[in-house]
């Protein structure tokens, strides 16, 4: 699992690449949310545009970083997710659980109006 991170208008965005599978980097992406935390940087987006495949463990990682930051007051929104990998969020039906928008200036323009 590969991604980069930056940050828009107030809001964190991890812009994942390839395959969602977990492993290590699921250990550092926990962290870097933790550390996110600490700074009290809790609008987070993750852009799902350019991941061609999601497993369990990829679902987790989004689960555990949506609690996370709920926990500490923010959320989590995805953004720009394949018609694959939205499949699979209506599936197991997290597609009601995570706010989703189809490109990250909707899901940046959606902190805004809160």
């Amino acid at each position: 699992m590969n991604y980069t991170v930056s940050e828009e208008y107030n809001c964190i965005i991890f812009t994942f690449k390839g395959k969602m599978m977990g492993g290590p980097a699921a250990q550092e992406l926990h962290d870097k949310i933790k550390s996110l935390i600490e700074k009290n940087k809790t609008n987070v987006i993750a852009d799902l545009s350019r991941v061609n495949f999601m497993n369990s463990s990829g679902i987790g990682i989004l689960i555990a970083a949506l609690t996370s930051l709920r926990n500490a007051g923010g959320n989590l929104k995805l953004c720009g997710a394949s018609d694959r990998i939205e499949s699979i969020l209506v599936v197991t039906k997290l597609i009601t659980v995570f706010e989703h928008y189809k490109s990250i200036k909707e899901a940046v323009d959606s902190y805004q109006t809160n």
